[in-house]
């Protein structure tokens, strides 16, 4: 799912997201981003294609760096830490990101949500740093920070003036070896995770709806857990949890850096072996296949809550991307997504709001990177007088449409123009770049393959649209479901106006 940006979050152009349930967001002096789903939600779900249309990836130019294409370096520290480097001179600015590959997929049950209240606690302060003081040193140098959690990786990262680069990796480095767990600090800040969860999912109709709709879907894979974790499960957290949570996958060997802006390489390579060098690397814990059974029909789950609208979504299992080269279907599916809903007259906005007005809204979104089962999402808003299974019926119409018929010359150029237009755009800002990167890493593909991706995706044909469009959409792959909405009184409002006063303060 699509999170939206709420008005005090980093403005940034990929949203960190996967369908069925959004990524945590969190900001130490402001509200976390909320999950929705909106309009034009597949450019961010084309998430692995960024950058390189801007950017022609040429061959090695320096071989004195570690794979070196271009204006993207790659180092590998002897304690097992990879540093990514994009070089960007425009401006003096750096963007200076850590990411963990260690998300709810790693959890288990009984502490679901501790990736999320580790990722809390990471600024509360080391033998050093005391805490709330990392923000406080990163604001007096000029910089702001923030961190995010997902499904499959924890992230942290600073943006400032690129003279201050050594100083945003001594105080990460720090925080990586020589974090303080207190039970005093995490009795407070597990409130602040358990007001998270009531404002921004218990109070929220759609992520309330979104939540059970993958805890139907999936049956065995972590993925149906919620990132921000059970609420029973966060009243009965301890610090020794996130103790546990953290000596297990807070290590070099388990973290890439990426580092993007006004930088040279090799200094930056000589102040991450300054700082994360001396960091000793661990075994860490094997990871087992979780395999999701096979679904043998379609799976069907309401929600009540109070709501103004009945709220309809259909996620079909769809194919994740393995093999850059060889998984065409992935490719196929994006474009299709792009084709329902990917610009302002796309076929479900154009068909079925204004032409039929069966809906208020309509969308779709698909995008096959993450390390668990991935969704093509339909979802939509019945009109007045319309109900959630004529949206439904409506929905699986404009799929069967194009498995019949496919898709246009025009339709598909449009498209390909809409992506090419969103990754020139997205090349203004270092922070995107350095996003991008460690989004494709943690997904398990590397930023060497963005350029490949992208003529992928500008190959796609009409026919293998069609193919797709009659491969994936059985009742066999399929789960819905519906919000089914309760009065929305006064005693409502009144609560989540206390939750988002209660949270403000907490911060």
């Amino acid at each position: 799912m699509v999170s939206k940006r709420s008005e005090n979050a980093i403005q940034w152009q990929t949203d960190i997201s996967d369908a069925g349930n959004a990524a945590y967001f969190i900001r130490r002096v402001s509200t976390s981003v909320t999950g929705e789903r909106g309009t034009m939600r597949w450019l961010h779900a084309l998430a692995g294609l960024t950058l390189a249309a801007a950017v022609t990836l040429g061959h090695a130019a320096d071989a004195g760096r570690s794979g070196t294409i271009d204006n993207t370096s790659e180092f590998t520290l002897a304690n097992g830490l990879r540093l990514i480097v994009r070089e960007d001179h425009r401006a003096p600015t750096v963007a200076h990101m850590v990411w963990y590959r260690a998300g709810s997929i790693d959890e288990f049950n009984g502490t679901t949500g501790v990736a999320h209240a580790l990722e809390h606690m990471m600024f509360k302060g080391t033998k050093t740093v005391g805490p709330g003081e990392f923000s406080r040193r990163v604001a007096a140098l000029g910089g702001r920070e923030n961190a995010f959690t997902s499904k499959d990786y924890t992230g942290f990262f600073e943006q400032t003036e690129k003279s201050r680069l050594p100083d945003m990796m001594k105080l990460d480095a720090d925080r990586m070896q020589n974090l303080q767990l207190t039970a005093e600090e995490f009795k407070k800040e597990i409130q602040v995770v358990m007001e998270e969860r009531r404002l921004r999912t218990d109070d929220q109709p759609r992520a309330l709806l979104d939540e059970q709709l993958m805890a139907t879907a999936l049956v065995a894979n972590p993925y149906r857990r919620p990132i921000v974790g059970w609420m029973n499960d966060l009243q009965h957290m301890t610090v020794d949890d996130t103790k546990v949570w953290y000596q297990r996958w807070y290590a070099p060997n388990n973290a890439v850096v990426v580092v993007s802006g006004d930088v040279d390489p090799k200094q930056v390579k000589a102040w991450a072996e300054q700082y994360y060098g001396p960091i000793p690397g661990h075994a860490l814990p094997e990871r087992r296949p979780q395999e999701e059974p096979a679904q043998t029909g379609v799976r069907r789950v309401s929600v009540k809550a109070p709501a103004e609208l009945p709220y309809l979504v259909m996620a079909y299992r769809a194919p994740q991307l393995h093999d850059v080269q060889k998984d065409d279907d992935v490719y196929a599916l994006q474009v299709l997504a792009a084709a329902l809903d990917g610009y302002s007259n796309a076929r479900l906005s154009r068909h079925l709001v204004r032409e039929q007005r069966i809906a208020n809204e309509a969308g779709a979104s698909y995008d096959g990177l993450g390390r668990g089962p991935q969704f093509f999402i339909l979802q939509g808003v019945p009109a007045t007088g319309k109900s959630p299974a004529a949206l439904e019926q409506a929905l699986r119409g404009q799929i069967a449409e194009i498995a019949t018929h496919g898709v246009t010359a025009d339709e598909l150029k449009r498209v390909k123009a809409q992506v090419v237009a969103s990754q020139i755009y997205k090349r203004d800002s270092v922070f995107g770049q350095a996003m991008e990167i460690g989004l494709n890493e943690m997904s398990g593909i590397s930023w060497r393959d963005i350029d490949p991706m992208l003529d992928k995706f500008k190959a796609v044909t009409p026919a293998q649209v069609r193919a797709v469009a009659k491969k994936y959409f059985s009742d066999d792959q399929l789960t819905v479901a519906t919000l089914v909405p309760q009065p929305v009184d006064a005693q409502t409002l009144k609560r989540r106006a206390q939750g988002a006063e209660d949270l403000k303060n907490m911060r």
